[in-house]
């Protein structure tokens, strides 16, 4: 059986299997009903959210059909981030949290993710179980339900329940005389991040919040920031945030203009926590993506870095694991899992904008300290994955590399997990001699595993 749920969600264009609305329904009914079955016959209750697709209503009401259908209560906070979803469901003690979002993706994606009360993602037994009832014959005994008219007013209240939240997590911080730039990404954090920052004072100039069910992240948001760097500039701002979609990550430009990337905001949250004995056992955990000028850096005030595999799941595993306090990945993902397992955008600026308060220092003065070295990224098609270690050439090109590497750089190849692509990618001193590195180990794989 073909698996449907990946490690953030179920996710494709919005319209096609697995995300028509006929299979969204069976989606909603499986799970309505086997919450139904673990709290022994009680009825289950549901938070939902969406971003702003256009797709993201069609989808909602076809989900909510199906758990209705079994009986469930759904209780929908309209367009909101996937990180509120995950807040609420835990305050509202629901069973689960449903989020209808496809994060960075363009608008004609969209996507499901679905939130245990914890904050994390639902088990795997939950997922297959969906997925055995969406390619069963049967219809899964769905019966009509009647959707109820929205209700404006309740997701108002839920909206600013979540608000709410976030504001009592910094109860002294004072963002008076701060001027920021917000760029939305037409996504869910539109109607949202600008209130939430104007609440403690601050100078707030929107961008990218009109969201028109198709311009979610269209050249704008966390993946173009080019717009918001020369907002910053113009604009004479002293802070610039940029979200995806869904609001789960974000990045930063300094007063300055210059990008912050997921591993200066771990670095500058790193050092701010352990001045303030926050940092628990001096960990920070970040994914084998994350520049090797961070683990250095770190190494330097006596914080450790535990690499995972890229995902935001495998972090926060690590970080439950370890008891570590901070942890997140380059694309700005960041997780403070004593205030939340889920990754929080707009928590994460927050966090970023205390710490400088607290510390009477500029974005750009955090950072100091953080040198990101040079890196580079060849990708190599090949016509199968074969384990590198395999191939003697491969084996022996990567230990050369390593060996002249030593602790002042890093190799890291692996296979794409979704492409017939071999990624050979080094970091280290000199710009040019990790290229060449990079060329001479992609060219030993095109010759053994090229098509």
């Amino acid at each position: 059986m073909k698996k449907l749920f990946g490690t953030d969600g179920m996710r494709g264009e919005a319209g096609q299997f697995p995300l028509d609305a006929e299979t969204v329904k069976i989606i909603g009914a499986s799970l309505a009903r086997q919450f139904s079955e673990k709290n022994g016959g009680k009825t289950p209750k549901f938070i939902i959210g969406r971003d702003t697709r256009e797709s993201g209503e069609w989808l909602e009401a076809a989900f909510c059909a199906g758990t209705m259908s079994e009986g469930a209560t759904v209780l929908s906070a309209g367009v909101i981030t996937t990180p509120g979803v995950a807040f609420l469901t835990r305050d509202r003690e629901a069973d689960a949290g449903v989020v209808i979002s496809a994060s960075h993706n363009p608008f004609h994606d969209n996507g499901i993710k679905i939130f245990s009360p914890s904050g994390k993602k639902i088990d795997e037994a939950t997922e297959r179980r969906i997925e055995a009832e969406i390619f069963s014959s049967a219809e899964c005994g769905i019966r009509n339900a009647k959707l109820e008219t929205k209700n404006s007013k309740a997701e108002i209240e839920l909206q600013e329940n979540y608000l709410n939240y976030l504001a009592s997590e910094f109860p002294r911080l004072s963002l008076t005389g701060l001027k920021m730039v917000v760029d939305c990404a037409n996504g869910a954090a539109s109607g949202l991040a600008p209130n939430l920052f104007e609440r403690f004072g601050a100078n707030v100039t929107a961008i990218y919040n009109q969201p028109d069910g198709k311009n979610i992240n269209a050249d704008c948001g966390s993946l173009h920031l080019e717009k918001l760097q020369a907002k910053v500039v113009a604009e004479k701002a002293d802070f610039g945030v940029a979200y995806d979609g869904d609001a789960d990550r974000a990045l930063f430009v300094d007063e300055k203009g210059n990008i912050v990337d997921g591993d200066a905001t771990l670095w500058a949250m790193a050092l701010h926590l352990k001045s303030g004995g926050l940092l628990a056992k001096n960990l920070v955990v970040a994914t084998v993506m994350s520049n090797l000028g961070l683990e250095i850096a770190l190494k330097g005030e006596k914080i450790e870095l535990i690499r995972t595999a890229v995902g935001d799941k495998y972090v926060l595993d690590k970080l439950l694991e370890t008891g570590a306090s901070i942890g997140g990945e380059q694309s700005g993902h960041i997780i403070f899992p004593q205030k939340s397992l889920v990754g929080d955008g707009m928590l994460t600026t927050l966090a970023l904008l205390d710490a400088m308060r607290e510390n009477r220092a500029t974005l750009s003065e955090l950072n100091v300290g953080f040198v990101r070295y040079p890196q580079i990224l060849v990708n190599v098609r090949v016509r199968e994955k074969v384990p590198f270690e395999d191939v003697p050439e491969i084996r022996a090109e990567a230990e050369n590399i390593e060996n002249a590497l030593g602790e002042r750089g890093r190799l890291l190849l692996r296979y794409s997990g979704t492409e017939p692509l071999a990624r050979v990618m080094i970091e280290g001193e000199k710009q040019d001699e990790i290229t060449r590195q990079a060329n001479d180990l992609a060219e030993i794989i095109r010759g053994k595993l090229a098509d």
